[in-house]
């Protein structure tokens, strides 16, 4: 019998990933969703999630994809009504909530899935076996995107808790902590603020793992043309990139794996939630949140000019 689930937040990346993802894999059945200012043809559709679970009790699961802002009550409300629960990335406002809803979940029993869309993507895994047994000697992330393109009108990610540029950037810290075997910690960071906005549209940064090898990373919301979503890994015995946002890998120049869509991501994603469902267990990895949040402690605010949704 397939999963009942509940939809919460009905966005761009709801209609562009979620559903299609639902929709394609038997193990779910999409029941119900919630938004304040859309609707689903073809399910139930709710104000909001208390609506949702008080009249669609039946529901063995809930996948929120709303700003991070509302993750937290969203989430404790889902997991205190028995439901297991995914959380599209950024998973929430703050550290303490996610490690909250942890706590919440595994007292209840209930599979609390953590989502890192990007681990998913088709040569994330690939790389972290080439990686396995090799030396790191330097390292640098280039995730640069056209924010107009890829956010418009979204002014919920320029305010306190939206993440900014770090909403894309988060995704690189979470292929970096799977590929590598070292742990990694932020060393200096420049956040750059428009003078209109409360969150970062550009940052750069310095990490280091616990071997002392420097890895920098760039992160910018202002890019034009090609979108840059790259890692590059240099070790003792050959170069590692990967493009695409984690889809194409390339090994000393030569292309091992090629994917410049970002089309297995979710079914991917949706497949390992169904996993833990089943199993009963939760998957929460804070490290790549941590090192935003240490980014935020340790940066440098530098006022840029103004940006205008």
């Amino acid at each position: 019998m397939p999963l009942r689930i509940g939809l919460v937040g009905i966005g761009k990346i709801a209609r562009d990933q979620h559903i299609p993802a639902l929709v394609a894999n038997p193990q779910f059945e999409l029941v119900a969703c919630a938004s304040r200012s859309a609707k689903v043809k073809g399910v139930d559709n709710f104000i909001d999630l208390e609506s949702m679970l008080a009249a669609v009790p039946q529901l063995d699961c809930i996948s929120i994809c709303t700003p991070p802002q509302a993750h937290f009550d969203a989430a404790l409300l889902a997991l205190r009504a028995g439901k297991h629960v995914m959380l599209e990335k950024p998973p929430a406002a703050t550290v303490r909530q996610i490690q909250l809803l942890a706590e919440e979940a595994a007292r209840r029993h209930r599979t609390l899935f953590q989502s890192w869309h990007s681990r998913y993507a088709a040569a994330v895994d690939r790389a972290k076996e080439w990686m396995h047994d090799r030396t790191l000697v330097r390292g640098h992330i280039s995730w640069k995107e056209d924010v107009q393109a890829w956010h418009p009108g979204q002014q919920w990610i320029w305010e306190p808790g939206g993440f900014g540029v770090f909403d894309p950037g988060i995704n690189a810290l979470s292929v970096l902590t799977r590929v590598l075997s070292a742990e990694v910690c932020v060393s200096e960071a420049t956040l750059e603020f428009p003078q209109n906005q409360q969150a970062p549209i550009a940052a750069q940064l310095r990490l280091r793992t616990t071997k002392g090898v420097d890895i920098d990373a760039e992160f910018d919301f202002r890019q034009e043309g090609e979108q840059s979503w790259d890692i590059s890994l240099a070790t003792t015995t050959g170069m590692l990139k990967l493009s695409n946002g984690g889809g194409t890998l390339e090994i000393d120049g030569r292309t091992l794996h090629g994917d410049a869509s970002l089309a297995g991501e979710y079914p991917r994603l949706y497949q390992r939630f169904a996993e833990l469902c089943t199993r009963g267990e939760s998957d929460v990895d804070v490290r790549p949140f941590q090192l935003v949040a240490d980014a935020f402690l340790v940066g440098e605010r530098v006022i840029v000019a103004p940006h205008h949704i």
